[in-house]
């Protein structure tokens, strides 16, 4: 199914057939100058990076989380967790094991990536260290309840083939002021666990809750997480009962998503009619979603919907099961998944967090408890450093070519473009014209710009222009999406060199940000003003 991306309901697609693409390998051409040349401006880069300071770290923070964590709240109200998963955090505020596992691509080895403090948040620096030559993949998500529900990579079933792990550095996000990561899904990708025990089956009730991210969201099948199957396959009505976030209408949906539904099988539920009943939802595209949906197993299910960074959540329904043979009452195998449906449709592309299963039917006072202890982690919170190519610092990029000079390089319907941002710009324009800058997807003597506004999501070239797509991990992508920081050709600031294509930096050109060489055969390669416009002032962020 094609992808489908929504920016203040832009539909875009994302699929990028590779007909005709320039770009195929992360070689150079003959005619681009050769990698050892790219080599010798190490030196060139390590002094750019100088004029800002070294490479900074995330302010400190209290490792230790509050210690009524969402596991603690929903055990305190009776209905414990029987699955825990995260990459970011613990869910218990006494866990102190491992939140998950990842395997480096240069010698397969794994590793275990924990927490600083039980309690608390991943240890990341486990991670870049252990993945710092070569990528990783996320190859286990631990469950952190005694039961041991960890989920693997899945295989293949009825409606897809084998999954991969997700790439373990995709998706670098804030939470609780610490730089960690959280995983990002972007097709045939997939985890489960057919073997769970303790999951709701034949009825029972159960309650679940997933962080998510509207911003990274398609209208394939099936970004899912809950309960399902035991075999990889569609065993009937109700033999499903997962959460469901993405932009594929089942049945008939109010505005433009994504929305957070209920997958019970054969079909994505709104409501027991299955369409939406709920005019006022039309689905919700903040950077991070909480979605929530429990089921008593015999006559009813809820939906809710939150804003993982501010706010309550909020009841899309309340009602009725399906009235159609096998909902009610449900059939629940007690299988757990992430990323794909029960038969392992697995087109979907999301982002997740951190999310658990519950043994009976969550209060709402457990489940606005819960809500708020997501809040107060501050997923996505501004990093602390800024106005620099120092690591992780929150910046904007001005344009210095005479008349330009007001300008900034920001994305729209994910493409990266130049336009004038000022005091008076709306807080949206703000945020899609600032960058964090991340260590070089590609090398690290180098950086990658992931977008403030869409978690996960980096400037990369593609057939020469430039876009904001989120990382899928591979190897054309981490070396499209690294740029090498050198001194303003004009003398002016800062000009950021292609990492695979050497000769080439981003320029704008007609309002838009390509990879341009000084003179070539595409008008964006044009010697005129070249040196102007490809030279960028590091600014303050204009997001806060």
């Amino acid at each position: 199914m094609t992808e489908i991306r929504f920016e203040r309901i832009v539909q875009s697609d994302r699929s990028h057939s590779m007909k005709n693409r320039d770009e195929m390998d992360i070689v150079p051409s003959r005619s681009a100058p050769r990698r050892g040349w790219l080599a010798r401006r190490v030196f060139a880069v390590a002094a750019i990076v100088g004029l800002f300071g070294a490479l900074a770290t995330i302010a400190p923070a209290a490792s230790q989380a509050a210690t009524s964590l969402p596991c603690d709240i929903y055990a305190n109200a009776g209905t414990p967790c029987v699955a825990a998963h995260s990459s970011t955090r613990a869910l218990f505020g006494t866990y102190n094991g491992p939140l998950y596992q990842v395997q480096r691509a240069s010698d397969n080895t794994l590793a275990d990536i924990g927490l600083l403090a039980a309690g608390g948040y991943a240890n990341a620096a486990v991670q870049d260290s252990f993945c710092g030559n070569t990528t990783c993949t996320v190859t286990k998500i631990y469950d952190q309840t005694t039961r041991h529900n960890d989920l693997t990579i899945e295989a293949a079933g009825d409606a897809g083939p084998a999954n991969r792990g997700v790439p373990a550095g995709a998706l670098p996000v804030i939470a609780g002021g610490h730089a960690v990561y959280g995983l990002s899904f972007s097709g045939q990708m997939g985890y489960r666990n057919n073997a769970a025990t303790g999951t709701a089956e034949n009825g029972a009730a159960e309650g679940a809750y997933m962080v998510t991210s509207g911003t990274h969201v398609n209208g394939a099948c099936c970004f899912d997480y809950g309960n399902t199957e035991r075999v990889n396959k569609d065993t009937g009505n109700g033999h499903m009962d997962a959460i469901n976030f993405g932009t594929e209408p089942w049945f008939a949906q109010n505005g433009p998503g994504p929305w957070v539904q209920a997958d019970l099988e054969n079909g994505l539920f709104s409501s027991g009619a299955g369409y939406s009943t709920n005019r006022s939802y039309t689905g919700d595209a903040s950077p991070f979603v909480t979605a929530l949906l429990k089921n008593n197993g015999q006559t009813r299910f809820a939906l809710k919907d939150g804003n993982a960074q501010t706010g309550p959540l909020t009841t899309i329904y309340n009602g009725a099961l399906p009235t159609a043979t096998g909902y009610s009452p449900m059939h629940q195998e007690g299988g757990i998944v992430l990323g794909t449906g029960g038969d392992n449709s697995n087109g979907s592309i999301g982002s997740f967090f951190e999310g658990v299963m519950t043994s009976g039917y969550p209060t709402d006072a457990a489940d606005n408890a819960v809500q708020s202890n997501v809040v107060a982690v501050g997923y996505g919170a501004s990093t602390g450093v800024s106005g620099s190519l120092a690591n992780n610092s929150e910046m904007s990029l001005r344009a210095t070519t005479p008349g330009f000079t007001d300008n900034y390089v920001r994305h729209l319907a994910d493409v990266a473009v130049i336009s004038p941002i000022t005091s008076t710009s709306s807080a949206l324009d703000k945020s899609d014209s600032t960058w964090i800058v991340r260590p070089g997807l590609a090398s690290g003597s180098c950086i990658s710009l992931e977008s403030r506004y869409f978690p996960g999501d980096f400037l990369r070239h593609y057939n020469f222009a430039v876009q904001r797509q989120p990382m899928d991990g591979s190897i054309v992508f981490r070396a499209d999406a690294t740029f090498c920081p050198v001194a303003g050709q004009n003398g002016q600031g800062t000009s950021f060199q292609s990492y695979n294509y050497p000769g080439k930096f981003l320029r704008h050109y007609n309002g838009k940000i390509y990879i341009a060489s000084n003179g070539g055969a595409n008008p964006w390669d044009t010697a005129t003003q070249w040196a102007n416009d490809v030279s960028f002032i590091v600014s303050t962020p204009w997001a806060p």
